[in-house]
């Protein structure tokens, strides 16, 4: 009987984390291409855009000026998805068709935080003291918006790249701070808190311990993290950083654990974009414990990457049919994406 080979035969992967599966077919990756080829521009930016509604000085699209900021600016949102006005979660039913027509009010506080007064950076041109002041900008954010009582959950991300939907090239990301659990992260606090109960331990610290002892899909590490591709991973390169300490959120960062963050950072989106010799989208994120007053033990912080690219410069993964009707899929194994990352990795 011929040995079953990962990287050759189609086979799902568990996603402890969701609770679902992935189809992963690395024997796709002999397919010829003759779908839609992303347009790749490589025009430099200049480091001030006066037409730049994030730029420091310049008046945003709501008519607000921007200070002449130096460091990492944050300012609430002009166009929020949230309310902080909005009225209470209670569900809001209409008695007519009370087990379908449900809806809950949305509060919250939407905030954008600029990384740098410079136009023509991203994460990866950033010095290593800038991506701490980052560091320390959501820190302290946490901390303020996790200090409001109606606030349960935080969620800072960056969507990086026309191809992912961002509207201004400006260095840049965003914190929705909200009442109740987005519908992502109840899963995951499910899961983790299920794991916990059985083992009492973290599941993402039990996780990490594996993935160190694989030594498969590790692509960088230092002191206090580590950066890998999940076994589960359904981008083509996609990857997480997980702290190798007891870290539920970001107020349990110091110092000495900013500053290897910060490395782990630089680290990892200097490694993407040296894949196609391209500035490298993604839409990025941390995943930490609800701030709802309850002790999470089951937590750990973590930060997504989730990059589209997937042959070339101009390729991107695809979302649809199958993954859209069934599951995820992906072509290229996890471990053939932690080969091309970790060796980019200087």
């Amino acid at each position: 009987m011929t040995d079953f080979q990962l990287d050759k035969q189609p086979h799902r992967r568990y996603n402890p984390l969701l609770d679902e599966w992935v189809l992963v077919s690395p024997q796709r990756n002999l397919r010829p291409w003759q779908g839609q080829n992303e347009e790749v521009t490589q025009a430099q930016s200049p480091s001030h855009d006066p037409n730049c509604y994030l730029c420091p000085g310049n008046q945003r699209s709501g008519g607000t000026q921007n200070p002449s900021y130096e460091g990492c600016y944050v300012f609430d949102n002009d166009f929020p998805a949230l309310a902080s006005s909005s009225s209470s979660s209670s569900s809001l039913v209409d008695p007519s068709f009370a087990s379908f027509f449900k809806t809950a009010g949305a509060r919250g506080i939407n905030r954008v935080i600029c990384y740098d007064p410079r136009h023509d950076l991203t994460m990866s041109g950033l010095s290593h003291d800038a991506l701490k002041r980052v560091i320390e900008t959501w820190k302290a954010q946490f901390e303020e918006l996790a200090a409001l009582p109606y606030i349960d959950y935080i969620q800072i991300f960056e969507n990086k790249g026309a191809i992912m939907g961002c509207s201004n090239p400006h260095p840049h990301g965003q914190i929705w701070a909200q009442e109740g659990l987005p519908s992502l992260v109840a899963r995951t606090q499910q899961q983790l808190q299920h794991y916990y109960n059985m083992h009492h331990e973290p599941l993402l610290s039990a996780y990490l311990q594996a993935e160190l002892e694989a030594n498969q899909r590790i692509i960088y590490q230092n002191t206090h993290f580590v950066v890998l591709v999940p076994f589960w991973a359904t981008w083509p390169f996609e990857t997480m950083i997980l702290p190798k300490s007891a870290l539920r959120d970001l107020r349990g960062l110091n110092p000495e654990l900013s500053a290897d963050l910060a490395m782990a950072l630089s680290k990892i989106t200097k490694a993407y974009d040296a894949v196609f010799k391209v500035s490298f989208p993604y839409s990025a994120g941390f995943h930490q414990a609800p701030c709802d007053g309850v002790a999470h033990p089951e937590w750990t912080l973590h930060m997504h990457f989730y990059p589209p690219l997937l042959r070339s410069a101009s390729v991107k993964k695809f979302q649809v049919g199958y993954e859209m009707l069934a599951e995820a899929q992906r072509d290229m194994t996890p471990e053939q994406s932690a080969i091309i990352l970790r060796a980019l990795v200087s």
